[in-house]
């Protein structure tokens, strides 16, 4: 069933966005891009480029407050290499990379495990922040309390689920779960704890969602124009496209599942063939910087290795 389940989400997903191609062909293909409009768009992607390699930074604190000595440089060339890897069937496999990574750098499984649960669960608060702030901006007006109250409703879940009071009891029964399975152990009783609540990388996460959003927003600038004072709805439009992306199954890396919901959320506020072509558009840049920071970061190591 959730096999089948992912089916369903993709393929509605994609024939909504086959809809909107066709009913918005004519608009789309007549959008052109200047000389300013290019340089803009190059701009987005470095933006872009900037936001999984300040990600990857943020992994690094998130190991740290897990009492986990890292080398920073090291570990952002793991996340860049590994940030493709979302792409692949299942959403998984750049959490895999990164915790065998991880393993292999001496740091405790438990705790790798741990960094990167921890590092959706904080880009979710992050983006439900966001969200909150700005979902005035997007919302139809006769619905905008009621999606207020269950958005801070749900950012106080988050925000309680990370915090250590929470977390520390559940990592405790886990570990103790997993030492009645096996009869022999060579990791301490706590292997790992938050010491305290994990503001840095929340705060970190912010920047994260503010740099992605930036990128999206340069897109736009670059196919068309909009008021300063729309910003804001740009803003908490894209966060919450960002966040279903992220939590609704059988989208890797959110393909699909983004691009229908930001259309949906922009599409009666600017030209809809200006919507849909900068979100298209928006994609392929964002696999161009993931694509061009695994590749730096495999440069990196091997030309420190030489």
């Amino acid at each position: 069933m959730k096999q089948f389940s992912r089916w369903i989400i993709l393929g509605a997903t994609l024939f909504f966005l086959a809809k909107a191609l066709k009913d918005n062909w004519i608009g789309v293909t007549a959008i052109r891009i200047d000389g300013v409009g290019w340089a803009i768009i190059a701009i987005a992607t470095g933006v872009t480029l900037l936001a999984h390699t300040w990600a990857g930074w943020i992994w690094t604190w998130i190991l740290q407050d897990l009492n986990q000595p890292v080398s920073p440089p090291q570990f952002i060339q793991v996340y860049l290499k590994t940030n493709i890897a979302k792409y692949l069937p299942g959403n998984i496999w750049h959490y895999y990379g990164r915790i065998v990574a991880a393993k292999n750098a001496n740091v405790s499984a438990g705790a790798a495990t741990l960094s990167v649960l921890l590092e959706p669960l904080l880009m979710l608060a992050a983006a439900l922040i966001i969200i909150v702030l700005c979902s005035s901006q997007f919302a139809a007006a006769n619905s905008t309390f009621v999606l207020q109250i269950l958005q801070l409703l749900s950012l106080a879940v988050v925000l309680c689920a990370i915090h250590p009071w929470f977390l520390n009891p559940v990592i405790r029964f886990l570990y103790k779960l997993k030492a009645k399975k096996s009869a022999v152990t060579t990791e301490p009783t706590v292997p790992f704890s938050l010491k305290s609540y994990p503001l840095r990388p929340l705060l970190g996460e912010l920047g994260f969602m503010g740099l992605r959003a930036t990128g999206f927003i340069l897109t736009m600038f670059a196919l068309g124009s909009f008021n300063v004072n729309q910003v804001p709805l740009l803003l908490g439009a894209f966060s919450c496209a960002w966040l279903l992306g992220l939590v609704i199954p059988g989208a890797p890396g959110g393909l699909g599942v983004f691009e229908a919901t930001a259309y949906e959320l922009l599409r009666h506020h600017f030209p809809s063939a200006l919507v849909f072509s900068a979100i298209a558009l928006y994609r392929l840049i964002s696999i161009l910087a993931e694509t061009a920071g695994a590749a730096l970061a495999w440069l990196d190591e091997r030309l420190a290795k030489s």
